[in-house]
């Protein structure tokens, strides 16, 4: 079982930043650069969606709303993966949920955002 710690989710206003955390504290390096990671999120009333993702080697996808204002980034040395996200809009409250995938996929808790206009 694959053990996913996400962090940094809050309030902030629109057209503010926050930075999203997610930590595979029981995993060792080597592993967690075999796995494909991104971030997913979702709204009240809607489905889960695709924001951002990393493949293992490091091949990189926004969702079209949200390219050019949000960054993803995996660090080995700490297990982790980040979501930079900068020029917040309303739109982009909702929960946010890491995941890790290879043969199966592993989903963290979840960390809300919520933007307000």
């Amino acid at each position: 079982q694959v053990q996913l710690v996400e962090s940094g989710g809050g309030l902030v206003q629109a057209g503010g930043s926050l930075r999203l955390s997610c930590r595979a504290p029981r995993m060792i390096t080597s592993v967690f650069n075999g796995y494909n990671v991104g971030w997913y999120r979702q709204a009240p009333g809607k489905e889960r969606e695709m924001v951002a993702t990393i493949t293992r080697s490091r091949n990189i996808d926004y969702a079209e709303s949200v390219n050019g204002r949000f960054t993803i980034s995996r660090d080995g040395s700490r297990k982790t993966v980040n979501l930079q996200m900068s020029s917040l809009k309303f739109e982009d409250s909702g929960v946010y949920y890491c995941k890790f995938w290879d043969q199966q996929d592993y989903w963290g808790p979840g960390t809300q955002v919520t933007v307000s206009s």
